[in-house]
């Protein structure tokens, strides 16, 4: 990588007028600031549809996109939506993704558009050309058609063609639109990326058409499911309850349904960050009659064969390894084999007293440094929770002295000061926000990913201090 910096804001926190973020005038609008910031990089989260808690990291499908980001306006444009309908579907509020009313509404007005496409020709041969986007709307429909029950229960097999075609028509239009978004962004000399989650949803596309891919019994319920073992944070672990992968199967042929996985990602952003990189090389495996996490066990990865596999794979893109959490030599030797760069977290430099990797003079070139991730505390937030021989500390560290409440400036300046190649920060960080404005608290279950950001909140924000960082530090 080269020496640069960015920003990681989910698209979903986009400023706009329809309940959430999506792929319109604001987006390009971002890509602007960045440029005038002199920011290289724009990361987001997954991409795919979220769960009931409206996670992106749990979802239907490994390859679909979230409906909720096409872009309503240019839907009117092409004359599919009516300006009634635009007038309509505005938000009440703009500081929040308004997710009920998303749940309730959206599919039905993006149904409504479809139904008014004269020519489906275009959208028809995208689908075809996608054998697993192909999937996932048949899958979706096929789930209306049997009332919204899990796959291993069904027995209508036969989808409603309106169903179908509107779940096409919004994958069309989703990947559409992020193009020419990815377009505009790669021209002004904004990279993006993109962010795979390692795990997939029981109930889903995935399991769905490539159940031999899963570890699976004869009823086609997981064996085992993934989770993390206990640690400091949790005495029971963490029981996420996703089907582990069987790879065994994968391995004989290829890792083909990883290796399309991220070819997928290629095509939509520059570089992709793999979540939770540590179960490549070994992972944490729960009986799936288990109540806690407690009673799993390590499990050997598949390793470094198929890290040579999903590099190919990615051909020019490079991939970031999310190596974060319980990390043993068995995963420092996988990330140090791959080339891969790591990750590092600003916040967790001072969980103890000892020279921790995360502190930022340790920081290697080849490495993706962060103020703080979309699972952490926003800097401020962070500061105002810390004990305070512990914070005085930490801003001793970044050269601060004064007020702790305007830490965050010397904090992100020493990050910016760092070796690291790659240096992001959070939306909320380059605007002093506090926990309120925190995007996700792992554990929690509601009240999460529905940070947003505001026109007025983003011209706020000292381009030209941030420009400066970055012609001063040479990013």
């Amino acid at each position: 990588m080269e020496r640069k910096s960015g920003v990681l804001m989910h698209v979903s926190s986009l400023f706009g007028k329809y309940s959430t973020g999506s792929f319109g005038k604001e987006a390009k609008y971002f890509v602007d600031f960045l440029a005038d910031c002199g920011f290289s990089y724009w990361q987001v989260l997954p991409f795919c549809m979220t769960d009931e808690y409206n996670s992106p990291y749990k979802s239907y499908s490994s390859f679909s996109g979230n409906p909720y980001f096409v872009d309503l306006p240019t839907l009117c444009e092409k004359g599919l939506l009516t300006p009634e309908e635009l007038k309509a579907a505005e938000q009440s509020s703009p500081y929040l993704c308004e997710f009920d009313r998303l749940q309730e509404e959206r599919f039905e007005l993006l149904k409504a558009a479809s139904a008014r496409v004269r020519n489906k020709a275009p959208i028809k041969t995208f689908i075809e050309n996608s054998p697993y986007l192909s999937a996932f709307c048949r899958f979706m429909a096929l789930r209306e058609a049997n009332g919204g029950t899990p796959w291993q229960t069904w027995t209508v097999e036969t989808p409603d063609e309106s169903i179908l075609f509107a779940w096409q028509f919004i994958q069309y239009e989703f990947f559409t639109q992020w193009q020419e978004i990815r377009s505009y962004a790669n021209a002004k000399g904004i990279k993006l990326i993109g962010d795979i989650p390692i795990y997939v949803a029981l109930d889903s596309a995935d399991v769905w058409s490539a159940p031999d891919q899963f570890q699976l019994d004869k009823k086609q319920n997981p064996t085992h499911v993934a989770g993390v073992s206990p640690d400091y944070f949790s005495a029971d672990g963490q029981l996420w309850g996703n089907p582990l992968y069987n790879w065994k199967a994968m391995k004989q042929d290829g890792y083909r349904w990883w290796c399309d996985r991220i070819r997928h990602m290629a095509t939509m952003f520059d570089t992709v960050r793999i979540d939770h990189f540590r179960a490549f090389a070994s992972y944490w495996s729960i009986p799936a009659s288990s109540e806690t996490a407690k009673a799993g066990k390590w499990i050997k990865g598949p390793g470094l064969p198929f890290i040579k596999a999903i590099k190919a794979a990615a051909g020019k893109t490079e991939i970031i390894a999310e190596d974060l959490g319980d990390i043993t030599p068995d995963v420092y030797k996988l990330v140090q084999d791959s080339g891969f760069p790591g990750m590092k977290v600003f916040q967790f430099g001072f969980l103890s007293d000892d020279n921790s990797t995360h502190l930022p003079h340790n920081y290697p070139a080849n490495a993706v440094a962060y103020t703080g991730t979309h699972d952490n505390n926003t800097l401020l937030g962070y500061l105002w929770e810390l004990d305070d021989p512990t914070r005085q500390k930490m801003l001793a560290y970044c050269g601060h002295s004064g007020d702790w409440k305007n830490g965050c400036e010397s904090i992100i300046r020493t990050m910016f000061m760092s070796h690291a190649d790659l240096v992001m920060m959070p939306i909320q960080d380059l605007l002093g926000y506090g926990c309120d404005t925190r995007l996700n608290t792992p554990g929690k279950a509601d009240g999460n990913w529905a940070y947003r950001i505001t026109k007025e909140q983003l011209d706020a924000i000292p381009k030209a201090r941030f420009l400066e960082l970055n012609r001063m530090y040479h990013r």
